[in-house]
């Protein structure tokens, strides 16, 4: 990238997700889980939990040791971590996608602090229910069911995050850093 394209004045580490191996199937533990056919908190796999862990944490981690090697010293430049609404509040079923976009929010303000003198910004988005072909498969119910529990009413769409990138990759946020702006349309109010 380096060699083709020059250093690297913006980054956004977009890259996540969760797998079912990382997950519960029930938002409590009842006793009678652990001889029934429900996922519960002892049946996460390894591999899964890893798997999301890199993923969400990881990921993002090592994108940003090596692009902001580039980016040191130079004006203008910014790294933008996608989060979620769930590292500030964690879904239920979900711990493992939960605590590492969490660590990778607290990693964004951390490294915002240590590249303060260096010249960069950092920030994070942390979208909600936001409508895209992953939230097109599931039913109307489901979909209705999250609206409820907005208080906007509406699941967000990738222009609302989009425009959140912008406003933090221009000049208009000069004088922002180490922030994690929720844009999930007020649902961890």
């Amino acid at each position: 990238v380096l060699a083709q394209l020059g250093p690297c004045d913006i980054l956004i580490n977009g890259a996540g997700g969760n797998q079912a191996r990382a997950n519960t199937t029930k938002e409590y533990f009842e006793m009678g889980d652990i001889e029934a056919d429900v996922a519960t908190f002892f049946d996460m796999e390894y591999k899964g939990v890893q798997g999301v862990l890199d993923l969400n944490f990881l990921g993002g981690f090592l994108t940003c040791q090596v692009f902001a090697k580039d980016m040191v010293g130079r004006e203008g430049c910014n790294i933008i971590n996608i989060s979620s609404a769930s590292a500030a509040r964690p879904l239920t079923r979900i711990p493992v996608y939960s605590g590492a976009v969490a660590a990778l929010s607290n990693f964004t303000q951390w490294l915002a602090v240590h590249f303060a003198k260096a010249g960069i910004r950092v920030n994070a988005i942390a979208p909600g229910f936001i409508m895209t072909a992953m939230t097109d498969a599931l039913s109307e119910e489901v979909k209705a069911e999250w609206c409820k529990k907005i208080p906007l009413r509406r699941g967000g769409t990738p222009e609302d995050v989009a425009n959140i990138a912008t406003f933090l990759a221009s000049d208009m946020s000069s004088y922002v850093s180490g922030q994690v702006i929720q844009v999930d349309g007020g649902m961890n109010m």
